[in-house]
């Protein structure tokens, strides 16, 4: 890669290189969280000598087979949808690999980092799958928003059936 790539993903908010190396120099495998307009999108990742190899990827748009119903599609990247996609990839990374890796690092890119955000709700959910991530437990949002309780009752059924479908 040359200078000029560089500094052009790092002008267009792509990479932050710092960031990248501390992640990368820690020697463990990391989930990536991104958000798109619609979904989230998570990913376990190993590197190798700056080499990245996906393990599992899991996108929000999946908890749609799980019981999410089709009318609330539009809410897949809501906190109780990150919740639920942060348990859904960590049940996969339990069923998947055989030799079982429980510890990860957050590669949360260039994501704002809010106290109670959809991001720290992704989290929350790979915690409670049985990962072990370093978080403080201040950041995350409280249970009545990850759990929709704060949603009419159809929502926080479906929230329920999906979690339960997870387990």
């Amino acid at each position: 890669m040359g200078l000029r790539t560089l500094k052009r993903r790092r002008r267009e908010n792509k990479t932050d290189y710092k960031a990248r190396r501390i992640l990368l120099t820690s020697g463990l495998p990391r989930i990536v969280v991104r958000i798109t307009n619609k979904y989230f999108i998570l990913q376990a990742v190993e590197s190798n000598e700056a080499q990245d190899k996906v393990i599992a990827t899991v996108t929000s748009k999946e908890l749609l087979k799980n019981g999410w119903d089709e009318k609330m599609a539009g809410s897949l990247k809501s906190i109780p949808a990150g919740y639920l996609t942060g348990l859904l990839l960590a049940k996969r990374l339990r069923t998947q690999n055989s030799e079982l890796r429980t510890q990860y690092i957050m590669d949360l890119g260039m994501i704002r980092t809010l106290k109670g955000s959809r991001v720290f709700a992704v989290v929350k959910g790979l915690i409670d799958g049985g990962l072990d991530i370093p978080a403080n437990e201040s950041v995350f949002p409280s249970e009545e928003r990850l759990n929709g309780e704060h949603l009419k009752d159809e929502v926080k059924a479906m929230i329920t059936k999906v979690k339960e479908a997870l387990k």
